[in-house]
């Protein structure tokens, strides 16, 4: 029989208990790796899964996008004009009826 990569050949179920899994996690995940799904639990009870994750996405690779028409405008990086962060200002009377309202005025 070859040698096992397990300490103990017995312990090849999928259910571990929270002692030997800290023990052996390593070897879990391995298994984990190799497509195996191995529970963990406590007192009989799963209390967790430890599963492979789904493999990374793939890098962006930067300038992909230049074909696709993205523009931009020359006046990006200008400063806003101050009716953008303030809003307009109602002029002269209705500014002052405006307020008064505002007030609780009539």
């Amino acid at each position: 029989m070859a040698k096992s990569a397990w300490p103990d050949a017995r312990m090849s179920s999928r259910t571990w208990n929270v002692h030997k899994a800290k023990t052996h996690l390593s070897a879990l995940i391995d298994l984990a790796l190799r497509g195996e799904e191995v529970v963990i639990s406590r007192a009989n009870r799963p209390v967790a899964r430890l599963v492979a994750l789904a493999p990374a996405a793939r890098r962006r690779t930067p300038g992909l996008g230049a074909a696709t028409g993205f523009w931009m405008s020359p006046d990006f990086d200008d400063p806003l004009p101050e009716s953008f962060w303030f809003g307009k200002r109602p002029a002269g009377r209705a500014r002052r009826a405006k307020a008064r309202r505002r007030n609780g005025a009539k």
